[in-house]
C-alpha cells in the first residue's frame, strides 16, 4: 500500500510540479494556514515555495511591506494574474493570511549542486540520430506552449499543421530556448525544472530541477551551457547543455554581501556571455561562456541605479535597456536605465510611461534612425525611444496596458495586445513608419488575444487566443486577413526557430 501511495505521489509531482505530498491541510489546521490552502496553494504552492505564482515566504517578500501585501491580496495586482479577494475574505481574514505568508518556514529546503545533481533524469542515455523523423523546413518550425493542459505542440510553419504534441512540466515560464541548429529546445518551469527536448527525434532527452522557484533560463547558441536564474534559492545555476549536469552554482550576492532573487538571465551571443539582472540589488552581471571552463570564469559586476526587473538589448548587444518594477512606496516609477556593457556603466535614463515591459521590446528603422518600441504594463500606451539619443520620440495611446509586442524585418506592421483590462480581446496593428494604429482586430470576442509570432519570412503572423478553449490564429501579415485557426489549450506563446536563433529584430530575445 505504501509503495502505491509513493508511486502516485511521484506521478503527481511530475505532472503538477508538486513539492509536498499533501494538497490539503487537516480540519484542525490553524485558520491562516487553512485560508492559504484554500485560496492560494493552487498558484503559490502548497508549501509556499511557488508555482505559477511566486514563493510566499519571507525571503521572497523582503521588498514588500505588509501593508502593501494586504492591499495586493485585497485589490489584486495590476499587470499580473493576481486576483482581488475583497469579495470573498474579510479584512481580518486577509490580515491573518498575509501574516501567515510572512511566517518563516520550519526549514527552507536546501537546493544546491548536490540536490540538483540528484534530481537529474536522463531519458535518452544513448545519442539519438541526427536526422529528423519528419519532413519540414527545420528553421520554420514553431513550438507552441499550451499552458491549459501543460503540453507543447511542434508546428510546421509552412503548412500550419501540427507535427507532434507532447507533455511538459507544470507552469512553463520564460519561453523555450533553442540551440542555433534548431535541433534541441530547452524549457523552464516555475518550480525549477529544466527540460531538454530533441525536436529531430521528438523525444525528451533529460530533465533536472535547477531551483525551487525559477525565473527563466538562457542557452548559449552552441548549446553547451544553460543558465538558470532563480528566485529561490537566490542564485544562477549553470548546467551542461549536453546532459543537464550542474557545472556551477553562483550565489546571487551583491557587492555589500546582501542576497537577491535573480530577475532575468539572457544570452548575449556577440559577447559570448550570459547577462543577469538582480531583483533586490542594483547590479547587472556578465558571465562569459567562451572556452570550456565556465566553472572558473569571473563574474563581471556592473552597478546600476535601480534594481532591474527585465531588459532588452540593441542589435550589437552593447547596450542593455532595463526596466524597474516600481517601489510600492515610491510616488512614481523610476522608468528605465540604459547600461553600456562595454563601459560597465549606466549612460542614460529612459522616460517611459506606466511600467514598461522591455522584455517584450522590439526595434526597427524609422526616418533614418533606430527606435525601440515597448508596451506598458500599467498604462495604455506604446512608447517609442530613439536609440541614439535615448529620448522618447512618440507615444501611442492604446485601448489598455499591453504585454507582448512583435514584428518582423519584412513586415510593415508591429502588433501589440491590450492584455490587461476590459479590451483584452483586441489587438492593435501599428504602422511602423507612421506610428499609428492601422487596424484593431478582435480575434475572438470575450477571450484574451495575445502574443504574436511571425513565420521565418515574415509573411504570416500567428496570434494566440488565451483560453482553455483557445486557438492559434494565422493571419496574412500584409492583408491582415485570417488564414487558418488551430484549436489549442490556452496557447500562451509561439516561438519560431529561425526568429529566435537568429535574434530577429521583431521578436524578444
Amino acid at each position: 500500500m505504501f509503495r502505491s501511495i509513493v508511486a502516485l505521489w511521484m506521478v503527481y509531482s511530475f505532472v503538477a510540479g508538486a513539492t509536498t505530498l499533501f494538497a490539503t491541510l487537516p480540519a484542525n489546521a490553524p485558520k491562516p494556514a487553512a485560508l492559504y490552502a484554500h485560496h492560494c496553494a493552487s498558484c503559490h504552492g502548497t508549501d509556499r515555495l511557488g508555482g505559477t505564482g511566486p514563493a510566499l515566504i519571507p525571503q521572497s517578500l523582503r521588498r514588500l511591506k505588509r501593508d502593501h501585501a494586504i492591499a495586493v491580496v485585497t485589490k489584486g495586482r495590476p499587470a499580473t494574474q493576481m486576483p482581488a479577494f475583497e469579495a470573498v475574505l474579510d479584512a481580518d481574514q486577509i490580515e491573518s493570511l498575509v501574516g501567515y505568508m510572512y511566517r518563516p518556514l520550519f526549514g527552507v529546503p536546501k537546493w544546491g549542486e548536490r540536490e540538483i545533481a540528484r534530481s537529474r533524469i536522463v531519458h535518452q542515455p544513448a545519442p539519438l540520430p541526427a536526422k529528423p523523423v519528419f519532413d519540414a523546413d527545420l528553421m520554420n518550425l514553431f513550438i507552441v506552449v499550451e499552458t491549459g493542459d501543460h503540453h507543447a505542440t511542434l508546428l510546421d510553419g509552412d503548412t500550419f499543421t501540427p507535427i507532434h504534441r507532447f507533455p511538459t512540466r507544470f507552469a512553463l515560464h520564460g519561453g523555450p530556448k533553442y540551440t542555433r541548429d534548431g535541433r534541441f529546445v530547452f524549457f523552464a518551469s516555475r518550480d525549477g525544472w529544466i527540460s531538454k527536448y530533441d525536436i529531430y527525434n521528438l523525444k525528451m532527452v533529460a530533465e533536472v530541477r535547477a531551483g525551487i522557484n525559477t525565473r527563466n533560463a538562457a542557452v548559449s547558441p552552441d548549446g553547451r551551457f544553460v543558465a538558470v536564474g532563480n528566485y529561490l534559492p537566490h542564485n544562477v545555476v549553470i548546467l551542461s547543455g549536453e546532459d543537464l549536469r550542474p557545472l556551477r552554482v553562483v550565489p546571487a550576492t551583491g557587492f555589500d554581501g546582501r542576497s537577491s532573487r535573480v530577475s532575468a538571465v539572457y544570452t548575449a551571443p556577440p559577447r559570448d556571455s550570459f547577462i543577469v539582472a538582480l531583483k533586490d540589488i542594483p547590479e547587472v552581471w556578465e558571465i562569459p561562456y567562451r572556452g570550456d571552463d565556465i566553472a572558473r570564469v569571473d563574474v563581471r559586476r556592473i552597478a546600476v541605479e535601480h534594481c532591474l526587473d527585465d531588459f532588452f538589448f540593441d542589435q550589437k548587444y552593447r547596450h542593455l535597456m532595463g526596466a524597474t518594477r516600481p517601489d510600492p512606496e515610491a510616488a512614481e516609477a523610476p522608468g528605465g536605465q540604459v547600461v553600456d556593457l562595454d563601459r560597465g556603466a549606466v549612460v542614460a535614463s529612459l522616460d517611459l510611461a506606466g511600467m514598461p515591459h522591455l522584455g517584450s521590446g522590439i526595434k526597427w528603422d524609422w526616418k533614418g534612425r533606430r527606435i525601440l518600441a515597448t508596451p506598458n504594463l500599467k498604462t495604455g500606451k506604446v512608447s517609442f525611444i530613439d536609440m541614439d539619443t535615448w529620448k522618447t520620440t512618440a507615444e501611442l495611446e492604446t485601448l489598455g496596458p499591453g504585454f507582448f509586442m512583435r514584428s518582423h524585418r519584412a513586415s510593415r506592421y508591429a502588433w501589440v495586445d491590450v492584455f490587461f483590462g476590459p479590451h483584452r480581446d483586441k489587438v492593435h496593428v501599428i504602422d511602423k513608419q507612421t506610428l499609428t494604429i492601422a487596424k484593431t482586430l478582435q480575434p475572438e470576442p470575450g477571450k484574451t488575444a495575445a502574443h504574436v509570432e511571425f513565420t521565418k519570412d515574415g509573411k504570416y503572423a500567428l496570434l494566440s487566443v488565451w483560453d482553455l478553449d483557445g486557438a492559434v490564429i494565422v493571419y496574412d501579415a500584409e492583408t491582415l486577413r485570417e488564414v487558418k485557426r488551430l484549436p489549442m489549450k490556452k496557447p500562451s506563446g509561439k516561438y519560431n526557430v529561425f526568429n529566435k536563433t537568429r535574434f530577429e529584430e521583431g521578436t524578444s530575445h
